[in-house]
């Protein structure tokens, strides 16, 4: 990964290919950020190399609990990866300006837009493509980040205390993230990467 990575051009060429991917990525934003799964990891992962699927899985992990959209989050952090600071602020500025240009653009010219009926049918027919998309990517997630009776155990347990007994989705995380610290440190994996 960092062979190709100094391989494939100037810094202005980085910057400008993170831009363009971006900003390509920006324009289907339709449903959050767990709906771009799919498609950052066809885009990223899968197409240019930029970075691994679990990688990737680790930027949503973080993105989901920083504050912001996680797409955007997700953008500054590839960015950074491929091309430092500068790279952070592109892949950043690539993913937000479609939405903005969008925004501006309905503000501007179109009133009343959400009450025109073939926007309204338009609108529709994304939400069904955005719950395919969510599902789509619910089912990667999972599949690639839940392992073993332990990580099924966490899943089951978060579900019933977010659906049945309505706590909070941030202790879940803090909670969720103070069992994974516990059960590394029993197993002694601390100790094995200071022997490392």
């Amino acid at each position: 990964m960092e062979k190709m990575q100094q391989n494939d051009g100037t810094l202005g060429k980085r910057l400008l290919g993170l831009f363009t991917v971006f900003f390509k990525i920006g324009l289907c934003t339709f449903g959050g950020g767990i709906a771009m799964l799919s498609i950052l990891e066809r885009e990223l992962t899968e197409k240019r190399g930029w970075t691994t699927s679990d990688e990737l899985l680790d930027y949503f992990a973080i993105g989901q609990s920083t504050p912001g959209i996680i797409a955007v989050n997700v953008s500054t952090f590839v960015g950074h990866k491929r091309a430092g600071i500068p790279g952070g602020i592109v892949a950043t500025a690539g993913m937000v300006c479609p939405s903005v240009i969008i925004i501006t653009i309905i503000a501007e010219f179109i009133s009343n837009f959400a009450e025109i009926a073939w926007v309204q049918r338009a609108l529709t027919g994304i939400n069904v493509a955005v719950a395919a998309l969510l599902t789509q990517a619910v089912w990667k997630f999972a599949s690639k980040a839940v392992s073993g009776i332990l990580g099924v155990a966490l899943l089951v347990a978060a579900f019933v205390l977010i659906f049945a007994l309505n706590v909070g989705t941030i202790w879940i995380i803090i909670g969720s993230a103070l069992v994974g610290v516990a059960i590394a440190g029993a197993r002694g994996e601390f100790r094995k990467e200071k022997a490392e």
